[in-house]
């Protein structure tokens, strides 16, 4: 009876202390299972490499280059060969569309990018690699939503929420990784990503590089494939107009 009693009593209190897990919690996890604060603390600049493959002539590639000092950008989308670079340093953006058909040295006309474009694109700055990354001083509020299944694991799903954009993320209880983010970002353009696998970085960080890709814009799903270097020694010149 006294071993049934102390049996309950513990249930109770594991019980108890699931339910009083905050979001931040389940955040902070995150953070030490990829590497922990002093490595994300420590992250300067970074490249990333994606590729976007269903075997379609809609495939791509996209290359992206951030100095998180200055607040740079540079992402390059390369479809059917032709290579589209946007860009933001400061106050100002833009965008590069490639002349002519390919058989020769690229030429490029340059174009401003409109502020919803340059606004998004800033906010990608460091929400490309962490989704929460510096969240309350953007003004977001992460709300811990509850325990969910996600195809064989049980996670844990919090929903950050700021001006014209919505995080839904789903942390695998087990590990405290990401198995899905989905990003809305308007009635009509969501953006869901399930990790299949993570990949550690030379720095030190983990991160998800295998899964799939899905955009309500596009109407299709895609394999996605991801490598970034930390604290990569970018050229000035990736992010001159």
């Amino acid at each position: 009876m006294k071993k049934a009693v102390i049996s309950i009593i513990a249930f109770a209190i594991a019980t108890g202390m699931a339910f009083a897990q905050t979001a931040e919690d389940v955040l902070n996890k995150y953070v030490e299972a990829t590497g922990g604060k002093t490595l994300w603390d420590g992250v300067n600049t970074y490249t990333m490499k994606q590729s976007y493959k269903a075997g379609t002539a809609a495939d791509y590639d996209m290359d992206l280059k951030v100095n998180l000092a200055d607040g740079s950008m540079s992402k390059s989308k390369t479809i059917l060969k032709r290579t589209f670079i946007y860009g933001i340093k400061g106050n100002t953006g833009w965008f590069k569309v490639p002349l002519g058909t390919g058989d020769k040295a690229t030429q490029y006309e340059t174009k401003d990018l409109n502020q919803k474009e340059q606004d998004n694109m800033r906010r990608e700055l460091k929400e490309m690699v962490l989704p929460f990354w510096d969240y309350q001083k953007k003004g977001y509020v992460a709300t811990l939503v509850g325990t969910e299944t996600l195809g064989n694991k049980k996670v844990n799903h919090v929903e950050i929420t700021g001006k014209g954009v919505k995080y839904n993320l789903y942390f695998d209880q087990a590990t405290g990784l990401l198995a899905r983010k989905k990003l809305t970002l308007s009635p009509s353009e969501v953006i869901t990503e399930d990790y299949t696998n993570y990949a550690t970085s030379s720095y030190g960080i983990k991160y998800p590089s295998e899964g799939t890709y899905s955009n309500t814009a596009e109407k299709r799903s895609v394999k996605l494939t991801t490598s970034i270097v930390f604290n990569d020694n970018i050229s000035a010149s990736a992010f001159a107009r």
